[in-house]
């Protein structure tokens, strides 16, 4: 995300133009933010001129751009492509990464690392990950080292072969209460935002 207006004047933004996840996290109970995807810089372009706070690169982009029939072909290399493309697109709006698949297993170095390099290298000002309560640890270790995290629970397309295909979750009463019990959880552990 730049803050510096790209116009031939070249004035800079004022910051409370810019979206950022502490904005976004000052605004709860204030009123609803858009958050929708994108894949590209021009698609990006105009999601920010009209206006969306919140753009989310979604791993999805390996079933809708990329054809295939799940999320998990979502690489860290072509997820690092397309945020950077996103990234390169906006000028007002927070772009969130979603770490692919695996991403964030195998250790919470590793999955800083990964984050970082969405920050870095991408242009990204947060990133999203799957997962409730049991990922609440590897949140806290990233927001402790300065990576704004957006949460994810409840239909969790990276788990689709150990829930059996895209099912409603949160369906019975112990399946809601797990879903309340994991945004505290997550809540607890730092997150700016759920994806629900």
């Amino acid at each position: 995300m730049r803050a510096a207006d790209s116009s031939p004047k070249g004035s800079v933004m004022k910051a409370a133009e810019v979206w950022t996840a502490e904005r976004i996290r000052r605004q709860k109970g204030r009123g609803r933010l858009a958050c929708l995807t994108a894949t590209d810089a021009a698609f990006a372009r105009l999601l920010d001129e009209a206006g969306i706070p919140l753009i989310l690169v979604g791993d999805s982009l390996a079933m809708t751009v990329l054809g295939h029939a799940t999320t998990l072909q979502a690489t860290m290399d072509v997820m690092a492509h397309h945020t950077a493309a996103v990234a390169r697109g906006v000028r007002r709006a927070l772009v969130v990464a979603d770490m692919p698949f695996l991403s964030f297993h195998g250790g919470r170095e590793r999955t800083l690392d990964n984050a970082g390099r969405f920050l870095r290298e991408s242009g990204a000002g947060a990133v999203k990950l799957e997962g409730g309560a049991f990922r609440a640890r590897t949140v806290a270790h990233l927001v402790r080292n300065g990576v704004p995290v957006l949460g994810h629970i409840g239909l969790l397309p990276q788990q689709v072969h150990t829930l059996g295909g895209y099912r409603v979750q949160g369906r019975t009463a112990a399946a809601a209460a797990q879903l309340r019990e994991d945004a505290r959880r997550l809540e607890e552990a730092g997150v700016f935002g759920l994806v629900l």
